[in-house]
């Protein structure tokens, strides 16, 4: 019996009010409609998102509240968007966001099994199965999961890692040059991977051409610049030019204290102007004698210092923001230095192609400098294609995807067939488990394995194919014990699957979270709103 929150009168003095806990307004739910509720909420944010998964998953346009407008089929997107209310889709939003943090893709995966598997709990609520008695069908269920992808999981290599890449770009804009993409996320991550502890897409810069097709997209083993380069004789098209990058200003220090300085006659005046001159030749030549051929600086340059770098060939490019320096330092081996006196040659760093583009100056527009071959770049960057600035952000957003799960196979170093074939090959062990079960417990075993087939299922429906004939074709494959990965292809059939991979994390995080918050919903049995909704 649940316990209520309004005591009950004593037997002395009958008649008396009962002792009030909660204010008037408050709402409370208890017993199996809680179950039902937060499960109808929980369902209604995964059916959201069904639409969307797969190679052949729709687009959603999201309204946002400032007016503006962002068409996507990305999970994270959409749940990072929505203003949910409700408790249950809050948890749910919850869910989404660990799993985008920890693994960057497979939030709608991890959404759409958490909404199948408290579906399939609903159902045998409503048949009077305790829910704990679900929470330990689930929790076994888990641990045969784990065992079946320590059998399934297969070693990285190179084939496998461009499918890898594929994989995550497949239903995402950038699939039009998917074949341009794949070897791009691969050849980027593998630039740094020698340089950095851990290659990641936080080494990776993206840059909007803004012109041409996504097929004119490239790796630049370096990063490109917006800037305005102020002056025209500055060289261009350097090679293996030695590079400074300077955090602040190139000039001279203004006094913190305000002074006069009082002038009376000409030579005076004549003296100062010299002393100031040739304090700023000493800062340039300082530059000068460094050898470096490329100066990049966060600050502002004088006039004067400006022109005798240009005189002495050396490419100077000022106002660059934290991170621009920092991308550099990282691409060149430089080192971010703030005082120019003290510059040394371990503080230079080097650049192998320098090119620099004069563009029409507009208020967004302006020169492209772009730092590419560089030997032992620790930030490369994607040079996206494309004029259409809500296209390439959809597109970016794919890459960031793809450039997670590739970092993430490469520091793993094991993957899992997609397609639907682990979450089919785990239904069937768990199925074939629950068979050995004696208790109640078997039939949430095989809800657990009935919501795993909703992966399969859904890839089939979203290829306009018969989402049963898939899943029972996937249960017969499932088996089988093929050495090549049974699934649901792009067209919707199930056959062998040719390069479809996801690092193993990906799907082991995303059940391991829709599974734990399910059960956690599932051992709610009171909802006690202050606000009466």
């Amino acid at each position: 019996m649940t316990p209520s929150l309004v005591g009950e009168p004593m037997s002395e003095g009958e008649g008396k009010p009962p002792v009030v806990v909660v204010s008037d307004s408050t709402n409370i739910t208890s017993g199996t409609e809680v179950q039902e509720k937060l499960i109808s909420a929980s369902r209604v944010f995964s059916d959201l998102l069904k639409p969307t998964y797969g190679p052949r998953g729709l687009d959603k346009m999201l309204y946002k509240t400032d007016g503006s407008t962002a068409v996507t089929n990305d999970g994270a997107k959409i749940v990072a968007e929505l203003m949910v209310k409700h408790p249950a889709a809050k948890m749910m939003v919850a869910m989404g966001n660990t799993q985008e943090e920890a693994c960057g893709d497979g939030v709608t995966t991890a959404m759409m099994l958490c909404g199948a598997l408290l579906e399939e709990a609903n159902n045998l609520l409503s048949k009077g199965l305790h829910p704990l008695t679900l929470v330990d069908g689930y929790r076994t269920s888990m641990e045969i999961a784990s065992q079946l992808m320590d059998a399934d999981a297969v070693d990285v290599d190179d084939v496998r890692l461009i499918g890898v890449a594929e994989t995550a770009l497949t239903g995402k804009g950038a699939e039009a040059a998917i074949d341009v993409f794949a070897p791009m996320v691969r050849d980027a991550l593998t630039a740094v991977e020698a340089n950095v502890e851990q290659a990641g897409a936080e080494h990776i810069a993206m840059y909007k051409i803004g012109r041409g097709g996504l097929r004119d997209s490239h790796l630049i083993r370096g990063i490109a610049i917006r800037r305005r380069v102020q002056m025209d004789n500055f060289p261009n098209n350097l090679k293996n030019a030695k590079t400074a990058v300077l955090g602040g200003d190139i000039k001279i220090r203004k006094m913190t204290r305000d002074a006069e300085i009082q002038i009376t006659s000409a030579e005076q005046l004549d003296g100062f102007v010299e002393a100031e001159s040739a304090r700023k030749q000493e800062l340039a030549q300082s530059l000068i004698d460094s050898g470096a051929k490329l100066i990049l600086a966060g600050g502002e340059i004088d006039r004067d210092i400006l022109h005798d770098l240009a005189d002495a060939g050396i490419l100077t490019v000022s106002d660059l923001d934290e991170s621009e320096l920092d991308n550099a330092a990282a691409a060149t081996g430089a080192t971010v230095i703030d005082s120019i006196i003290d510059i040394e040659a371990s503080d230079l760093g080097v650049a192998g192609n320098v090119h620099w583009e004069r563009r029409q100056s507009t208020d967004q527009v302006e020169d492209v400098i772009t730092i590419d071959d560089c030997k032992t770049p620790a930030t490369v960057t994607l040079a996206i294609g494309g004029a259409g600035e809500a296209a390439t952000e959809e597109v970016i957003r794919g890459l960031h995807d793809a450039l997670r799960a590739t970092s993430i196979a490469l520091e793993e170093g094991q993957l899992l067939a997609g397609g639907g074939a682990t979450h089919a090959r785990i239904a069937n062990a768990v199925r074939k488990a629950s068979e050995s079960e004696p208790g109640r417990a078997r039939l949430a075993m095989e809800a657990f394995a009935r919501a795993m087939e909703t992966v399969p299922a859904t890839l089939a429906d979203n290829s306009g194919k018969d989402p049963l004939d898939a899943v029972l074709e996937m249960r017969a494959v499932a088996r089988e014990e093929s050495p090549t990965p049974q699934g649901v292809r792009v067209d919707g059939e199930v056959g062998e699957l040719s390069g479809v991979w996801h690092p193993r994390a990906i799907i082991e995080e995303g059940l391991e979270s829709s599974v734990e918050t399910a059960m956690s919903m599932l051992r709610i049995d009171q909802v006690i709103s202050a606000r009466g909704d």
